[in-house]
């Protein structure tokens, strides 16, 4: 696996446990980042602070999903004790999510014309007590700048939903469900436990008003609308030939997908037509604005997440927006995030442990629908008590979570796993 990009890992069938991706994501570290590290060690003096300078590393600073989940967070950071800089090396767009982002925080600095040795110099000179890195190895991340160390502490947070096996990543913050104390020996970075679930949320994430009629989605007035919303890459034949089977069970019921490109959309009906099912019971959603996105989930039913790489933004848009998810744990980061979602909001029943139990409840639910009404009145009044969606809330756990790291710091000890109490 070492020529195997750890994000493309993931999603593969082989990626079951941790330790697997933890070994990827070591090799690919080696060949790609160790040359930068060998040399670099920050060797700033520490000291105790009444305000300590947090850098949030990312290429997404524009229209994107992790973005929309931290918009928040940076509003709320609390100025008397944090000063927050914004570092991007993407692209940039006009979009009202962008400017938010910027307002958000103290200062933004873009990288895009600086090499990676000449960004991590300007992270350093700014004297960066945590840099908090938004990308891990998704696509377009510059993990060269964090291997030149230019911060005495780096977390992997919220964009990489894995280990970086780099020895340049002190901690990763998760929650008790999507990455138990015993999975530590999966994680090259020590594990910092934030109370309820680990992934920020937007309390101000705006639902259009204006629901679309079944029509304008080219879906049937009657049907069982099963949707699941994820990139299409998630889509493996093992969770696909379940929704097949869940298709012929259910007489007239479709499956609504987001459509990525054609040719995703032709191979799925394809199979769907290998497996029986008929093609045009195959719906494809266009892309919209997020707000009118977030509406159309009130014509469906029910969301069917995917495995091994569970929805992520997506699921909590789904929850957002009032419709219940069944998911799939497994033993991996990817693979508990929904998980790690419903559990926060007290829906413990919705997440399954395999694949057949998966089949069962989204079956249940499909032909209950006396316990699917009572499900989405208990989803819309949990959401609306849980801090899981409270950007405001959610702030103080994570202050107190960098207040830690540095306090173990300026002790001179090394990083070690702990937990964040409220």
């Amino acid at each position: 696996t070492s020529g195997v990009s750890p994000f493309v890992f993931l999603a593969l069938p082989v990626s079951t446990t941790a330790e697997q991706q933890l070994r990827c994501a070591r090799q690919w570290a080696v060949r790609q980042l160790q040359p930068a590290a060998a040399s670099k060690q920050a060797t700033r003096s520490p000291s105790a602070k009444s305000k300590l300078t947090i850098g949030y590393l990312s290429a997404d600073y524009h229209y994107h999903a992790t973005s929309m989940l931290v918009a928040e967070l940076f509003e709320k950071h609390d100025r008397r004790h944090f000063e927050i800089i914004g570092y991007s090396y993407g692209r940039p767009d006009d979009s009202p999510l962008r400017r938010r982002l910027v307002q958000g925080l103290d200062r933004f600095v873009d990288l895009r014309e600086l090499s990676h040795s000449a960004a991590a110099r300007r992270i350093a000179d700014d004297r960066v007590d945590i840099l908090v890195d938004l990308k891990g190895y998704t696509v377009g991340a510059r993990t060269q700048i964090l291997a030149e160390r230019p911060a005495p502490i780096q977390v992997n947070y919220l964009g990489y939903p894995g280990t970086m096996g780099a020895p340049f990543i002190d901690y990763i913050l998760v929650d008790e469900f999507i990455a138990p104390w015993d999975q530590q020996p999966g994680y090259s970075e020590k594990l910092v436990h934030l109370p309820g679930c680990y992934q920020v949320n937007d309390s101000q994430r705006e639902i259009a008003p204006r629901t679309p009629s079944r029509a304008e989605c080219g879906l049937p007035e009657q049907a069982f609308v099963f949707c699941s919303f994820n990139n299409t890459y998630k889509i493996t034949p093992e969770i696909f030939q379940v929704w097949m089977r869940l298709l012929h069970a259910i007489p007239g019921s479709v499956l609504w997908l987001l459509e990525s490109n054609p040719t995703a959309a032709a191979n799925l009906r394809r199979e769907a037509e290998a497996r029986g099912v008929a093609s045009a019971r195959l719906v494809f959603a266009s892309r919209l604005p997020l707000e009118e996105h977030l509406a159309r989930h009130r014509l469906a039913d029910l969301f069917l997440d995917t495995f091994p790489v569970n929805a992520h933004t997506t699921a909590s848009e789904t929850l957002w927006a009032g419709c219940p998810m069944v998911t799939l744990a497994g033993q991996t980061m990817a693979s508990r995030v929904a998980g790690s979602l419903l559990h926060t909001l007290g829906m413990p029943e919705l997440i399954a442990k395999g694949l057949e139990e998966y089949e069962q409840i989204a079956l249940r639910l499909a032909t209950q629908p006396a316990r699917l009404a009572e499900l989405q009145s208990r989803l819309a009044t949990n959401r609306e008590g849980s801090a899981l969606f409270d950007g405001a809330k959610f702030a103080p756990t994570l202050e107190q979570a960098y207040e830690t790291m540095w306090s173990l710091y300026c002790r001179g000890q090394s990083p070690r796993s702990f937990s964040v109490d409220l």
